[in-house]
């Protein structure tokens, strides 16, 4: 499904996206104990109806299943989503409906849900006031939303500022780790949500080395694939860039883990 109209100046942006995300199945698994995390905070229970937005493989929205909870989950790349169908029929909570999808562009009525989950997925879309708008759209009267996001000051909103100085393609949009910073989710939600609530966690990622750890990001983040194949041809910029991301990841590794500090934020629709 392309997005509604190829007027969108973000219509190139989105179809990059969908390419860019199709290879993150393996690393979404590491944001599983994430996922159990936002549905408790979010107060998901059952019979509300639920959509996570940038559902990905799933893992929000069948952990919300599992609460007994009627979920939707949308993302705008069908691979994720085809896996997120096959992990659902796993943990036998079949009766999710997958949506392909915007989230700049939500195709659902308005007031269709009682809650809007996103996890790490709706801080890329471009325009921040377009996906908030859109998630205030389908919420019922004094439903809520809840999120987890990256924080610029800490290591994955700091990985994402190098990929943006070293890769081949201009950041687009709203910087993504934005979304991290309380004082700018609270002005961006103003308008439309009561203050919101925040809560802090830390996801951890196992490797046996920076070197592992830096190994399998080049292989399961879009982003970072991209940018490492745009350095291909320079074996001196590569080896360089190699050496300052594992430098970047140095200090959030030990005990085997690297340690991944993310924000949690919930608010009741106005």
């Amino acid at each position: 499904m392309e997005p509604k109209s190829a007027s969108d100046p973000f219509f190139e942006y989105k179809n990059r996206q969908r390419q860019l995300w199709a290879s993150f199945a393996p690393t979404a698994m590491f944001t599983t104990p994430v996922a159990a995390q936002l549905v408790k905070f979010a107060g998901i229970s059952a019979g509300e109806h639920v959509l996570d937005i940038a559902t990905g493989t799933g893992v929000v929205a069948i952990t919300a299943a599992r609460q007994k909870a009627r979920v939707t989950g949308l993302d705008l790349t069908p691979p994720l989503l085809d896996q997120a169908r096959e992990n659902a029929r796993m943990a036998r909570v079949e009766d999710i409906v997958w949506t392909e999808g915007d989230a700049e562009d939500l195709p659902y009525p308005d007031a269709s849900f009682d809650v809007v989950l996103s996890q790490f997925g709706h801080m890329f879309a471009p325009r921040p006031e377009l996906a908030v708008s859109q998630m205030r759209r389908v919420l019922k009267p004094g439903g809520r939303i809840a999120f987890a996001t990256w924080p610029p000051e800490h290591f994955v909103g700091r990985m994402f500022a190098f990929i943006g100085r070293n890769s081949p393609v201009a950041p687009v949009g709203a910087p993504p780790p934005l979304w991290g910073n309380p004082a700018v989710i609270a002005e961006r939600l103003a308008a439309a949500f009561e203050p919101p609530f925040f809560a802090r966690g830390v996801m951890r990622f196992p490797a046996l080395s920076v070197a592992q750890y830096r190994a399998f990001m080049e292989t399961s983040v879009g982003p970072i694939q991209k940018m490492m194949e745009g350095l291909a041809n320079d074996t001196k910029k590569l080896e360089a860039v190699r050496e300052e991301f594992e430098a970047l990841i140095q200090p959030y590794y030990w005990e085997n883990e690297v340690h991944q500090d993310f924000l949690m934020t919930r608010a009741k629709a106005r």
